[in-house]
Formats: structure tokens, C-alpha cells, sequence
């Protein structure tokens, strides 16, 4: 079991680290700004999320809960490629077909050719909020210290103790360099050396 198992232990926790316990009115402010800079800097597996987009016209929208893409797949499954927009715009000139290309517009995906249908969109999503009604998620699960220093940093912020706050800061960027090295041996860690190109 995890020392820290949920949203009221991680509450209770803070205020003992931070050596608040005063703050608990505060405790949702405070774990929001640490959620949204976490879903700033975090980009690990716990994040994937796959879902189908609908597209009306060569357009779609992105899952409410979408930071960045991994992979597209148009409704042939096959990956399309992400270009800029002008470049996505002035190769197609509104021709219709099966899409290749991709470009994100604020929450919209735009695709060319232009065409109806769906994609599968392989994303990282932002980290599920910790709320009294949602106490736990993948991250808290996985690296309860990094959820836990977050919040002393937010606090220490709140209090303009600007060396509690760097030690905070630094306790988090450890907590998230350790779970991004976990992340990259879980994913790559039997992979083997492929070398690209022509061989002699």
C-alpha cells in the first residue's frame, strides 16, 4: 500500500511537510496549479490515451483532456503525418481523399485530403484531477512523492518563502526525473539498436 493513498492523505501529508496544517482551504487552488504544471512538464506512458476523433469537412475534436499527439491513424489505420498548417492548407487546396497529413488548431484537428469518417488518436492526456469524489490516479499511484512536493512548492509560493519553494522545487524535479527513468526502462529497456540507412 502506498504511503500516501489518496487525496486526504496527500492533504494531510502536505500541511505536514509544509508545516501548514492552516491551509486546508486552500488545498484544491493549491493542487490545481501543481496538476497544471505537472501536465506542463510530465509525458509518460501513464499519460497514453487512445480515442477516435469524427471528422465533418477534413475537421475534428480533440479529446477535452488532450496535450500532445503520439500517433494519428486515418480510418484505413495507417499513421498520418503532422505538417504545420500553411503547409497543410496550401498542399491540398480543399481536395477530398483519404487523409495523410494533419495539422492541431487549437482543440481541432484538421486533416488533408479533405474527408469524412474518424481517426485514432494516440495522445498524452492530462493527469486525471485529484478531487475528495476522484481521490486517486495513475500519477499519485506511481509517484505519490511527486504529487507531494508539488504541493509544498505551491505552497511554499502561496507564502513567498522563495527557499522553501527552491527546495520543493528541487525535491520535485528529482521525484519526476526518477518516474521519467522508470518510464523510459519500462518502454526501452529490452529495445535493440536498429541502424537506419544503407549497409556496406
Amino acid at each position: 500500500m502506498n504511503a500516501i493513498a489518496d487525496y486526504a492523505s496527500l492533504l494531510v501529508d502536505a500541511g505536514e511537510y509544509s508545516g501548514r496544517n492552516d491551509v486546508a482551504h486552500l488545498f484544491p487552488r493549491f493542487l490545481g496549479l501543481a496538476e497544471l504544471k505537472l501536465n506542463r512538464f510530465l509525458r509518460v506512458a501513464g499519460m497514453e490515451l487512445v480515442d477516435t476523433v469524427a471528422l465533418t469537412n477534413g475537421a475534428g475534436p480533440l479529446p477535452t483532456d488532450f496535450l500532445e499527439a503520439r500517433e494519428v491513424k486515418n480510418a484505413n489505420g495507417v499513421p498520418i503525418r503532422a505538417v504545420a498548417l500553411q503547409q497543410l492548407t496550401d498542399s491540398y487546396m480543399g481536395r477530398a481523399g483519404i487523409p495523410t497529413e494533419y495539422a492541431i488548431v487549437g482543440s481541432t484537428i484538421n486533416v488533408r485530403p479533405v474527408g469524412d469518417g474518424s481517426l485514432t488518436v494516440t495522445y498524452y492526456g492530462k493527469i486525471p484531477p485529484l478531487t475528495p469524489a476522484n481521490p486517486t490516479n495513475w500519477l499519485l499511484e506511481n509517484a505519490p512523492d511527486a504529487y507531494l512536493y508539488s504541493l509544498v512548492e505551491e505552497i511554499a509560493i502561496w507564502e513567498r518563502d522563495a527557499d522553501k519553494a527552491g527546495a520543493a522545487l528541487q525535491l520535485k524535479m528529482q521525484a519526476l526525473s526518477g518516474l521519467k527513468i522508470g518510464d523510459e526502462r519500462s518502454r526501452w529497456g529490452n529495445a535493440q539498436v536498429v541502424v537506419g540507412g544503407p549497409t556496406p
